[in-house]
């Protein structure tokens, strides 16, 4: 979820956001299985940091661990994954791998999944795990090569002694092969393929070409996702410019090419994936320097680079009249098995690396139309060049992936214009984020990491507190403008009465049953009010809006000032208008009643907002509920 600014594995995850997070593991388990494989929903849960992430618990309210933590995979469920791994950490001092409460009661109790949990590698800590809700052990051996295991034998012999039953035994078994038979693996599936580890064994390693256009998806991405934050003067889109000066490390290649550090752990040429278990090796890489030469070739431009961080001066002589200065810069992370410049998986700071800030003043000393591309796993402070007049435009260019070059291209000389959208807020000051890295520790105690700021993670502790940020959730610029009005809401009317009895009593302020599957029942999550408004194009390009609308719950709810809970995103010529529907459920705008252990709506009266980010509303409304 984001929790911490600088958790080493956020990268891996959509945003900070758990309406953002579910909707986008939503859809990912849609594709992802659409395609015949299992999706894994991962890492559950509350796994936010890396450091002493096996020694530490995470100590999290009922009622937050439910509407934040809890909800991206309750979606995924929804999707219906396959499979969900637990995490290294504890729970409230429970191991994520054997916690009756997250496991059998909120998973496979309220959610009602049906398929089966496997534990991240090395997680799983005693055989009466499977009494817990472990389902399958990963890698399978107590310790790595141990050819131990917690299963086996020792889980026979529990079985035998009555000590774990039968029926569970087969409800573990039950639900392993029940994905197999979800995605059709029982029959005409292609056999394995590859060794991830001996790629180049031709005895293993069929080298199935499985790319397609996956470079044209890839770019496409890349560019969508890009997020336009500062453009002064019209200072983007770049126009024929007769000459291009490219600075830093992070505009080209590095030295030992796209995959010459071990799952991706090292900061060297451009950053287009973080590091760890969760990467894959690159087919190739098109560096932005590559991609700027390519494109300044057609436009008859000259370019001069300069690719050191650290010599300022040779920066900025390169940077000295030329009609635009690229500078680029990063900040990386991963997981904690690898260390990157003294950063173990998280980030040491939030500050962006390679002596980006000083490197960016110098360029900017130097040339007055300096523009900023940053590829970044997370937010980073930008107070020390963001406001100087001379650093006329700055790009937030994430981790975009083999075609990162191609696509900034694409943006850079407006092919498209920038529709991606901040999913963290950006901070003045890295203690304005409501949870810091928890440091110290040691492998032979627990450290506890108390979840205080309970449902006010990211932006919801910004609008709670009053703080202003640089940039705030949901925010990003466009080459062009966006009008919205024609503001509508109206109740959605269902044939179907079969559960009118339990929507009456939720309209009444009664918590819905505690039951199994309870909190993914379909009269909970089916829409009951739709929402409508205009939005029109009212520049001079083509361009993306993405739409977002924020529920204002009324006091008694105790939730955060504005929660997200809808966005869509839609593309308009010059002068064009699209109507945009997006609906609400009984259960978006319900809170967890600890009490009662269901969902309950708050009384009062439900605002909402419709608008450009969390704090740019054009449009307000309230629910007739």
């Amino acid at each position: 979820m984001g929790r911490i600014a600088q958790g080493g594995r956020n990268w891996e995850g959509f945003g900070a956001d758990p309406f953002l997070s579910g909707e986008s593991a939503y859809e990912t388990v849609l594709g992802w299985q659409a395609g015949g494989a299992q999706a894994c929903a991962k890492h559950y849960v509350n796994n936010e940091q890396e450091h002493l992430r096996q020694e530490e618990s995470s100590d999290v309210d009922d009622r937050t661990e439910h509407e934040i933590y809890v909800h991206p995979f309750m979606r995924a469920v929804q999707a219906g994954v396959a499979s969900v791994m637990c995490s290294y950490n504890q729970v409230n001092t429970s191991w994520a791998c054997e916690n009756d409460r997250t496991l059998n009661q909120i998973l496979k109790g309220e959610i009602g999944f049906q398929g089966y949990v496997m534990s991240d590698w090395g997680a799983h800590h005693s055989t009466l795990a499977a009494v817990a809700g472990l389902d399958m052990s990963m890698p399978g051996d107590i310790s790595f090569g141990s050819g131990t295991s917690w299963w086996g034998a020792n889980l026979t012999a529990f079985v035998e002694n009555g000590t774990i039953a039968e029926a569970r035994l087969n409800d573990m078994a039950e639900r392993v092969v029940a994905g197999w038979y979800l995605l059709g693996q029982d029959e005409n599936y292609p056999e394995v393929s590859f060794n991830a580890f001996f790629q180049n064994d031709p005895a293993t390693n069929a080298h199935v070409d499985v790319q397609d256009d996956h470079f044209q998806v890839v770019r496409a991405i890349g560019a969508a996702s890009a997020v336009l934050l500062k453009n002064t003067a019209g200072a983007l889109p770049l126009r024929k410019p007769k000459s291009i000066a490219i600075i830093g490390n992070d505009s080209g290649p590095s030295s030992r090419g796209p995959n010459g550090y071990s799952d991706r752990g090292g900061d060297d040429g451009t950053l287009a994936m973080g590091w760890g278990s969760g990467t894959t090796n690159f087919p190739y890489l098109i560096t932005p320097l590559e991609a700027i030469q390519a494109r300044a070739r057609e436009d008859r431009s000259s370019v001069s680079w300069f690719l050191g961080d650290w010599d300022l001066a040779g920066a900025a002589a390169t940077a000295l009249d030329q009609d635009v200065a690229l500078v680029f810069a990063n900040a990386d992370s991963g997981e904690d098995y690898i260390t990157v410049d003294g950063n173990e998986g998280d980030r040491k700071n939030l500050t962006l690396w390679g002596n980006a800030d000083r490197l960016i003043a110098a360029v900017a000393a130097a040339n007055p139309n300096t523009v900023v591309v940053v590829h970044a796993v997370g937010p980073a402070i930008v107070e020390a060049w963001i406001e100087n007049p001379n650093v006329t435009a700055v790009l937030w260019a994430g981790l975009p992936g083999q075609e990162s070059g191609n696509g900034l291209v694409d943006v850079l000389y407006g092919a498209v214009s920038p529709s991606g959208r901040l999913p963290y807020t950006i901070a003045k000051s890295a203690a304005d984020y409501p949870a810091q890295l928890i440091t110290g520790g040691n492998t032979d105690e627990i450290i506890r990491i108390a979840y205080t700021e309970g449902l006010n993670i990211d932006y919801r502790h910004f609008d709670a507190a009053g703080i202003a940020p640089r940039f705030e959730f949901g925010f990003g610029l466009s080459y062009t403008t966006f009008a919205y009005s024609d503001l509508a809401v109206w109740p959605v009317r269902q044939n179907d009465r079969t559960s009118a009895g339990l929507e009456a009593a939720w309209a009444a302020g009664k918590a819905s049953p505690n039951v199994e599957g309870g909190s993914t029942a379909l009269w909970l999550h089916r829409p009951a009010f739709e929402v409508s408004f205009t939005v029109k194009n009212t520049g001079k390009v083509k361009g993306g809006e993405i739409p977002q609308l924020y529920l204002h719950f009324p006091a008694s709810a105790g939730e955060p000032p504005s929660v997200l809970r809808g966005f869509s995103d839609v593309l308009l010529n010059p002068g064009e208008s699209r109507t945009v529907s997006l609906t609400l459920s009984r259960y978006d705008l319900s809170v967890w009643d600890t009490v009662a252990q269901g969902w309950r709506k708050p009384s009062g009266r439900f605002t909402f907002s419709v608008g450009a980010s969390s704090r740019d509303f054009r449009l307000k409304g309230s629910i007739p509920v």
